[in-house]
C-alpha cells in the first residue's frame, strides 16, 4: 500500500480498492492498493514514469515524531517538514552545521560532530554562541584547543623595532605541566614562506625556560634563561635589541645577552604583532626558529614597548592597547564555565573565552539535554536504511522510509 500525495488519472474508466478514504477535487489524498486500468493491472511503483511525494501507507509520519533537537513536525496538504530550532537544520532538524553559522559576532564555528558545532569566540566575547559580552583587561590565553585552534590576540605591526626595541610584560602560567613545555608568548615576523632567513622576534616558553629569539636575516639568535622558579605567581620578563646584540632578563635572574650571527643589523618585519598564539592553528608557514608547538596557557598583561631609548613604554595597537584581532581569550580569572551548567554528566569544557558541553554517551545538545537517537549519525552501531532510505526512530527501534523504487526494511530491495 502507498499513499498518494497527488495523483491526476484523466478521463479513463480507473477501478481502485481504496484503504483510506480521503480526497480532494484537484488530488487524490489516502492509499492505494490495487491499480487497474481497462481491467488490465498497473504495478503502481515498477511502471511509474514519475513520482513525487509517495511513501508507504501507514500512520501519518508526524506520528512518530521524527523530527529531532526538539524540531517541531508540521504535515501540510502534501509533504511534512520539521520546524527547527534555532542551532539545527536538515530535514529532521539533525544537523548542527556550520554551513549555517549559529556563531555570533564573527566567531569560528568548528563542527564538533555531525550534529554539534562549538563557536570559537572573537575577543571580547564568550559564551555557547559568542554572544555574551566580556571586558578583558588581562587577557587569559588557554593553549590549543581540542580541534587543534590556539588562542591568540593580533595588533597592528609595531613600527621602528628595526634597529632597536624594547619590551616588558608580565605573565602568569596555568597550573599544569603543559603550560611550560613548548608555548608561544608573543611573535611578529616575516609569514608565509617559512625560510631559514625571514625576519622575525619571538618569545616563548621551553622545558621550563623562557625563550628569546630573534633573526635579522643572516642567522637566529637565542637567549635561555634559566629554569623559572614555579613558586612565583606571576613573572616578569625585560627584554630587548639594539642592532645585532639582545638582552633577556627573567624575574629575578641574571641579565643575559647574545650577538646575532651574519653582518646584518636591522630587523625587517610586515606581520601583526601576536601575543599569546598565532592566527594559523599550524605554524608550518611561520620562519624557521620561531615555531612553538602551543599557544600559551595562562595569563599575558602590562605588554609595554618602546623604539627608542628616550621614548616611554607604550601598549601595542592601534588606538593605543587595542587588538585588531583574536580567538578564545578570556578574561584572567574568570572562568565562562561558571556560567554554563551541562546536563546529565556533561563536563564544561572552557578555551579562552570558548565553552561548551561535552556530553556523555547517548546525549547530545548545546547543554546535553536531549537523548541521541539510533537514526542520528553518530550512534554505534549506524541505522541500515539502505539507498537514500530515511531512518526514522520509534518508541522501540526505528524504520526505514524508502524513496521511490525501493523496498524492504531497510530499502535493500528494488
Amino acid at each position: 500500500q502507498i499513499t498518494f500525495g497527488s495523483i491526476f488519472l484523466g478521463n479513463v474508466p480507473v477501478h481502485a480498492e481504496v484503504h483510506r478514504c480521503a480526497g480532494q477535487i484537484h488530488g487524490y489524498k489516502g492509499c492505494i492498493r490495487d491499480f487497474q486500468i481497462n481491467n488490465k493491472e498497473l504495478f503502481i511503483i515498477d511502471e511509474a514514469l514519475g513520482g513525487r511525494n509517495v511513501e508507504n501507507c501507514h500512520v501519518p509520519i508526524c506520528d512518530y515524531n521524527p523530527c529531532r533537537n526538539g524540531g517541531t513536525c508540521t504535515s501540510d496538504a502534501e509533504n511534512w517538514f520539521c520546524e527547527c530550532p534555532k542551532l539545527y537544520s536538515g530535514k529532521l532538524c539533525q544537523f548542527l552545521s556550520c554551513d549555517e553559522n549559529p556563531c555570533g559576532n564573527g566567531a569560528t564555528c568548528f563542527p564538533k560532530s555531525k550534529q554539534d558545532a562549538v563557536c570559537l569566540c572573537p575577543y571580547g566575547r564568550s559564551g555557547i554562541l559568542c554572544k555574551d559580552a566580556i571586558n578583558i583587561t588581562q587577557p587569559s590565553f588557554s593553549g590549543t584547543d581540542g580541534f587543534g585552534y590556539t588562542s591568540f590576540l593580533a595588533y597592528s605591526a609595531i613600527p621602528n623595532i628595526t634597529l632597536y626595541y624594547e619590551f616588558h610584560l608580565k605573565f602568569q602560567l596555568a597550573n599544569h605541566h603543559s603550560a611550560l613545555q613548548d608555548n608561544l608568548i608573543f611573535f611578529t615576523g616575516q609569514k608565509g614562506k617559512g625560510l631559514n632567513g625571514d625576519d622575525f622576534l619571538v618569545l616563548g616558553l621551553r622545558n621550563g625556560r623562557v625563550v628569546y629569539s630573534y633573526n635579522l636575516g643572516s642567522g637566529t639568535a637565542s637567549v635561555i634563561s634559566k629554569p623559572l622558579d614555579l613558586t612565583l605567581s606571576i613573572h616578569v620578563i625585560h627584554l630587548g635589541r639594539s642592532l645585532q646584540k639582545g638582552w633577556l632578563k627573567v624575574d629575578d635572574q641574571k641579565n643575559k645577552s647574545v650577538t646575532s650571527p651574519g653582518r646584518l643589523v636591522g630587523l625587517n618585519v610586515f606581520s601583526q604583532f601576536y601575543v599569546g598564539g598565532y592566527r594559523e592553528y599550524t605554524p608550518e608557514l611561520l620562519p624557521k626558529g620561531s615555531r612553538f608547538k602551543n599557544s600559551f596557557q595562562g595569563c599575558i598583561f602590562d605588554v609595554q614597548v618602546r623604539m627608542d631609548k628616550n621614548q616611554e613604554f607604550k601598549s601595542p595597537g592601534t588606538p593605543e592597547g587595542h587588538p585588531n584581532a583574536g580567538r578564545s581569550v578570556g578574561q584572567c580569572k574568570d572562568s565562562p564555565c561558571s556560567l554554563i551548567k551541562c546536563r546529565n554528566g556533561g563536563k564544561c569544557i572552557e578555551s579562552g573565552s570558548t565553552v561548551y558541553c561535552d556530553c556523555l554517551g547517548g546525549w547530545k545538545g548545546a547543554f546535553c539535554t536531549e537523548t541521541m537517537s539510533i537514526c542520528d549519525p553518530e550512534h554505534d552501531p549506524p541505522h541500515l536504511c539502505k539507498q537514500g532510505g530515511t531512518c526514522v526512530p520509534l518508541p522501540n527501534g526505528y524504520t526505514c522510509h524508502c524513496p521511490l523504487g525501493t523496498t524492504g526494511t531497510y530499502c535493500e530491495q528494488g
